[in-house]
């Protein structure tokens, strides 16, 4: 038997050992007696300046002291919600772990959101306790807004100056936080798989975030599934760097791991991210679009500086490799007069060109599974060529959130893969694709109507996206039933929400946001003329000269005037980039529909140009 099928063999012990796991405290519990002096998380200490080991014993030992401080908290009774502003750390697991343990409901807050948006989400909930990493964050929120649920706020990475017991909403530091624990007495009751695991939420179609409820039996499923259709080997190593607030990295490179006891190194920031990649060497990568798109923006710019030769061997190898890579995937192989060289060049121009390039990612990764958004499929051509094993998948925080994706010997870059083998799929009106299966959310929280609204009589979730599945179940994504944006980020952004807010600033007579697929969100943006005649009279400018409205002052300006007016929204729903415009959209010139509203699709193409501005190689500037 080979090196890899061992592997597998041994893995797929690891996974039929997890069906006789019900909730997610037991997947830390299960290592102190399989492995408790394995490496569980390594970080990095800026104290020391030097990177920390941390075993599973070590996470255990230290998840139970913070069981013991949420013990300590007065009031905080099973099913209370508790909620988390941290940056990927083994901080955020101890929370995570130890408010599970004691029948709490974590609520991840996004690390760089808005202080109005968490402000929202802590008083949505009920949250009673929130712990961040920095006391200027809490400030942010308080001063904003009250909230009136919170019984304790506790900071991790302040010291003990930030003790202020006596505030309205009383501030510890963990150092005081876990000393108060000390000597309390546990809950007795245990977790169960019906028990709400998570509130986590997404911004849909509405300005107000929705908590997505997420049980135990949820999560825990949508791993089985996905271990399905992609083995892993014994032990990978895995690097943490999407945010834990999005499903798909808490299902992924935080439960999944910590199900088959891999080892996850937390990234320190993404500005460090290669040094982390060379320091941590994954061997699986769980990333969005968005890093491959940056990675190919930079190669390609790095191309355009070099000779014609040195194009033309990378152009060569990507050729090749896509060749290489549909044959081994039972795709059509485009024809082409040069494929007998194929088995001659293959080696030397994944010597020159893919290894160096695989490289970026470190020496060890064998996976990359990409999630979130749709992978742009030049981008994907690329990478696979190059023998970057990119598989992609789909999924929503409703569904814990893996849907579907792809599986090894059948990766089918165009489409999201099939549905796992524990959820159904069906086509609904319009080709809306709709799922069913134990890991579909009990709902959204407080919010009935909505609820019912994303179900189907039947029981069956609402995904909002148009899709064709093909007779072997694979899953392609044509469109979408609401107009959605989906970042190469993964953010969603609801864009008729944001244009209004962007209209009530007297500058601008019409907006569309676009950004499907892309880095950030950009602004098409109609001038108001006497708001615009206003704006030019400050600024020295002729309103009358188009060129005005290409003037950078007049571009800054305007992106003032619009942070502002959605300063309401999430940090990555406000628009970077703005082309202002001079003609209105009318019925008339075919920009409006009978009913005003906007012709997307027509607006798009009239000024695709004018978007594709906006971006520069898919969407490098910032």
């Amino acid at each position: 038997m080979s090196q890899e099928n061992t592997q597998q063999a041994t893995a797929k012990e690891q996974i039929k050992a997890l069906e006789v796991l019900s909730t997610l405290p037991e997947l830390l519990t299960q290592h102190l007696t399989k492995r408790p002096d394995a490496i569980a998380y390594r970080a990095y200490d800026n104290k020391a300046q030097a990177w920390q080991d941390i075993t599973f014993k070590d996470v255990y030992n230290t998840v139970h002291e913070w069981r013991h401080a949420f013990a300590a908290v007065d009031g905080l009774v099973a099913g209370d919600r508790v909620a988390m502003l941290l940056p990927n750390s083994p901080e955020a697991v101890y929370f995570d772990q130890a408010a599970l343990g004691n029948v709490l409901v974590p609520v991840p807050l996004h690390a760089i959101d808005t202080p109005k948006s968490s402000a929202f989400i802590l008083n949505d909930s009920g949250a009673k306790v929130l712990v961040t990493n920095k006391l200027l964050k809490w400030k942010q929120i308080r001063d904003l807004d009250a909230t009136p649920n919170l019984k304790l706020v506790v900071i991790t990475d302040d010291g003990n100056d930030v003790d202020d017991l006596a505030a309205p909403v009383p501030v510890m530091s963990l150092a005081t936080f876990l000393a108060h624990g000390k000597g309390s007495t546990l809950p007795d009751v245990q977790p169960k798989p019906t028990d709400l695991a998570a509130l986590v939420y997404t911004s849909g179609t509405t300005g107000n975030p929705k908590g997505v409820m997420l049980t135990h039996r949820n999560i825990l499923a949508n791993i089985r599934g996905v271990l399905c259709n992609l083995m892993p080997y014994e032990h990978e190593t895995m690097l943490s760097f999407l945010p834990f607030s999005h499903t798909f990295e808490r299902t992924t490179t935080y439960y999944l791991s910590l199900a088959l006891g891999f080892t996850v190194g937390f990234n320190r920031s993404i500005a460090r991210l290669q040094d982390d990649l060379k320091e941590i060497r994954p061997t699986v990568l769980m990333s969005v679009p968005r890093v491959y798109e940056m990675i190919y923006g930079k190669i390609r710019d790095g191309l355009a500086k070099k000779p014609g030769y040195v194009r033309y061997l990378f152009d060569w190898a990507v050729e090749v490799g896509w060749r290489r890579f549909c044959r081994e995937n039972d795709l059509p192989v485009e024809p082409s007069g040069r494929a007998w060289l194929d088995p001659l060049v293959a080696g030397f121009l994944d010597k020159k060109v893919g290894k160096p390039l695989r490289n970026v990612f470190g020496d060890r990764i064998h996976l990359f599974i990409s999630g979130g958004a749709a992978l742009n499929v030049n981008v994907a051509k690329v990478f696979l060529g190059l023998g970057v094993r990119i598989f992609q998948g789909y999924g929503m925080t409703e569904t814990s959130p893996i849907i579907a994706v792809n599986k090894e010997g059948h990766n089918h870059p165009s489409t999201v893969g099939p549905a796992l083998p524990n959820l159904e799929v069906r086509l609904g009106d319009g080709d809306e694709l709709q799922v069913r299966g134990p890991s579909v959310m009990q709902g959204y929280w407080n919010r009935p109507e909505a609820t019912k609204e994303i179900f189907t009589h039947d029981g069956w979730l609402k995904t909002g996206d148009v899709v064709t599945i093909y007779p072997d179940g694979l899953i392609r994504i044509t469109g979408r039933i609401k107009e959605i944006i989906v970042t190469s980020t993964g953010e969603k952004v609801p864009p008729s929400d944001l244009e209004a807010a962007i209209e009530s600033d007297g500058l601008f007579s019409q907006a569309m946001v676009v950004g499907d697929n892309r880095p950030f969100i950009g602004a098409l943006a109609v001038i108001n003329p006497a708001g615009w005649e206003e704006l030019c009279k400050t600024l020295g400018l002729d309103p009358e000269d188009d060129a005005s409205l290409n003037h950078p002052d007049a571009r800054k300006a305007a992106l003032r005037r619009i942070k502002s007016a959605t300063s309401s929204f999430p940090n990555y729903g406000v628009p970077r980039q703005v082309v202002l415009l001079r003609e209105p959209w009318t019925i008339d010139n075919g920009l409006l529909t009978p009913t005003l509203k906007l012709k997307r699709n027509v607006i798009r193409q009239r000024y695709a140009d004018a978007i594709e501005s906006l971006y520069d190689v898919l969407g490098q500037k910032s």
